[in-house]
């Protein structure tokens, strides 16, 4: 015999959010009406948050390292990627990377300059924050040189608009020169990891 199922009084969709950024939603269905005050949606919202965080703890504990050595590069991109240790010590170790890898390349000297300073922010940033190791890509595509640093363990999505305003937040110390030195940055994360990034454009070519 068929059972009737209870009447729909209320439904409620929520976020689920994870370092400021919705990483999918859940949806709630309630039999009476519901008032949803300001309390009921702040727990709603913070088992929302809960749930993002629980999402990222399993994916970072699933996703292998080498993320940014793993993806494409288009055709005619020159690409070189490294795994910093989970110490200071590691920023060391990736400005000679950088250096080495950009000098093969050819690239100015007064843009490797820049771009060393802005990855030893970065770097920094994500072993100090985190606690963890991270990844630096390079990619230099003509006259555009990219830099990326990938971490997985940060919780905070830094807004390019608000680094003036609030240089020393969390994930944010030294940002202010990487905004003030590169062409363009900006940093996004997903369930795998927070990659920032950075763009320079280069002051002559780079030879082939």
């Amino acid at each position: 015999m068929d059972r009737q199922l209870p009447k729909m009084m209320s439904l409620v969709t929520v976020p689920v959010v994870a370092a400021g950024q919705v990483m999918g939603g859940y949806i709630l269905f309630y039999d009476c009406p519901q008032s949803f005050d300001p309390s009921q949606v702040s727990d709603l919202e913070g088992v929302g948050a809960q749930l993002g965080e629980g999402l990222r703890r399993v994916q970072r504990a699933v996703t292998p390292a080498g993320a940014l050595a793993a993806m494409a590069v288009p055709g005619g991109v020159r690409a070189a990627t490294h795994s910093v240790a989970p110490d200071t010590h590691g920023v060391a170790g990736a400005r000679h990377f950088a250096s080495r890898t950009l000098a093969a390349w050819d690239v100015d000297e007064a843009v490797v300059y820049n771009a060393l300073l802005c990855l030893s922010e970065l770097v920094t940033n994500a072993v100090i924050h985190t606690g963890a190791g991270c990844e630096v890509q390079l990619l230099l595509d003509e006259q555009v040189l990219t830099t990326t640093v990938r971490d997985g363990g940060s919780n905070v999505v830094v807004d390019p608009s608000r680094v003036e305003q609030d240089p020393l937040a969390a994930h944010g110390r030294g940002l202010a020169l990487v905004d003030a030195l590169a062409t363009g940055w900006g940093s996004e994360v997903d369930l795998g990891g927070m990659s920032v990034w950075f763009v320079l454009e280069l002051g002559v070519s780079a030879r082939g």
